[in-house]
């Protein structure tokens, strides 16, 4: 596996841990049964961390949509250098600390780790198109 394939696999299974710690959060507010209905306009809010982390989560979905075809593509197309391993492994970094910083409320440090993930895929994307 090239490592631009495993900092891949890795970032996937992060973020597909991301729905843990605001679902346990929501069983506690409004009970296991509760938290398995559908969602009503009754149910009691969650706490301020678990709606974060629950905007978190569905931002680091809507990023590793990006991330995910660049890496396979530059796996498929053989364009793997030290740079865009390199570049993987930021980006998982930059997701988790997004994550973190998001759901502790630090705007400034959240925007912070979001710019440096998409400076990530920017350059595995300038890569694929030969510009790095």
């Amino acid at each position: 596996m090239t490592e631009e394939l495993y900092w891949l696999v890795l970032t996937t299974l992060m973020t597909a841990l991301f729905w843990l710690p605001y679902v346990l959060n929501r069983i506690m507010i409004r009970g296991l049964m509760g938290a398995m209905a559908n969602p009503s306009t009754d149910d009691k809010q969650q706490a301020a961390w678990a709606i974060r982390a629950h905007a978190a989560h569905n931002n680091a979905v809507e990023n590793l949509v990006i991330f995910a075809p660049l890496v396979i593509a530059t796996h498929i197309l053989g364009v793997a250098t030290p740079l865009t391993a390199t570049m993987c492994v930021v980006y998982f970094v930059a997701r988790l600390a997004h994550y973190i910083v998001y759901v502790m409320g630090i705007p400034v440090a959240r925007t912070l780790a979001f710019a440096i993930s998409f400076v990530a895929e920017l350059v595995l994307a300038l890569n694929l198109l030969g510009m790095m």
